[in-house]
């Protein structure tokens, strides 16, 4: 650990940041994409400052901390508040003992839910937690318990997923050799739909498709992706966008380490082509609450795209899979079970 922690500061010193000294800030940071938290404090705090070398940080920057919640203890969040973690984001799954064992998840129900009074009492107040719903052992009520508990708890942030089942994973094989139930889709449909309304009783914006959160409390970070903004990536299959040009570091976390040992960093890349920038705009702004702006499309890429999607989207719009209003394509709670089929239908 200690030497990936290394290459990742490594790396970070080699890569050029050229946000500082005029207006740009970073604005967020998302420590992600595994287990973070089994990090130690000062470890996080080193690459916090070789950020901090690199460039300046908005005075009221997001840092999120991905959390699993056997690892919340009372003393990791003194010590991540300390380093200037300000935002967690904890994969709860669920909270019934039966599905998580199901899941192989380390924690318990009860964890769960003490985890979310310790978070609190340790002065956070910015925090999100992960559901997986359409398990095979999740019925209705269960679900609706589930979505309850964080509703009651007043949960600032939601993020939902429907679980799917990855090819040469240990679930796809033991569902394969029918020792585990598989997936039914028509019920997740069914579970992700009472999830939209009861997440709209209780308050919440449904500010993307996985995600709902109380307002002002949005994730600054994701909406960014979701908005097109340049970001850095560090480690293993870390991605890095500029605007126009995408980059990826390979995952072979073994060459990883060797090529940043010999002061190189291990990527691909491609520039995207106008049509790749707007169909990407297409695929993300669709997920959003605001959806497509084809007033936007028009002054980015031009009156002919901008009437091309808008007609696409008309049988859509028929279907009542979506409406559009104001110049503005936004998807119909039956038409969020669609989105990616959608987009890639409005696709030029």
């Amino acid at each position: 650990m200690q030497e990936m922690m290394e290459a990742i500061i490594k790396e970070i010193a080699l890569t050029p940041i050229d946000v500082s000294g005029g207006e740009d800030r970073i604005e967020t940071i998302y420590f992600g994409g595994g287990t973070p938290s089994l990090i130690k404090s000062s470890e996080l705090s080193l690459i916090l400052e070789a950020i901090r070398k690199k460039t300046a940080f908005a005075p009221e920057i997001e840092i999120t901390l991905e959390a699993n919640p056997d690892d919340l203890t009372d003393g990791t969040l003194a010590e991540w508040k300390a380093i200037g973690i300000n935002r967690l984001s904890v994969g709860l799954q669920s909270f019934s003992d039966r599905e998580l064992s199901w899941m192989n998840r380390v924690h318990t129900a009860d964890e769960a839910v003490q985890c979310l009074d310790i978070i609190r009492e340790n002065g956070f107040t910015n925090f999100s937690v992960d559901l997986i719903y359409g398990s095979p052992l999740l019925g209705n009520d269960e679900w609706k318990k589930n979505v309850e508990l964080v509703i009651e708890k007043n949960i600032p942030h939601l993020s939902c997923y429907a679980l799917t089942v990855e090819p040469k994973t240990a679930l796809h094989k033991m569902i394969g050799l029918k020792k585990k139930e598989p997936i039914d889709p028509s019920k997740q449909a069914d579970q992700f739909l009472l999830l939209m309304d009861w997440m709209k009783q209780a308050g919440y914006e449904h500010y993307e498709i996985s995600n709902f959160a109380k307002p002002g409390m949005r994730s600054r970070h994701n909406s960014s992706y979701w908005s097109g903004v340049p970001y850095f990536g560090f480690g293993p299959s870390a991605h890095s966008f500029d605007g126009h040009k995408r980059k990826w570091n390979i995952a072979n976390n073994a060459l990883y380490l060797k090529t940043i040992e010999k002061g190189q960093i291990p990527f691909e890349e491609e520039i995207l082509t106008q049509t790749q920038k707007l169909n990407e705009y297409t695929m993300t702004a669709l997920r959003t609450m605001e959806g497509l702006d084809l007033e936007w499309v028009a002054s980015n890429f031009g009156n002919r795209n901008a009437h091309k999607i808008k007609e696409m989207a008309i049988k859509w719009e028929a279907g009542e899979k979506l409406t559009i209003h104001n110049e503005r394509i936004i998807l119909t709670n039956g038409g969020k079970l669609f989105a990616d089929g959608i987009a890639a239908d409005l696709f030029l």
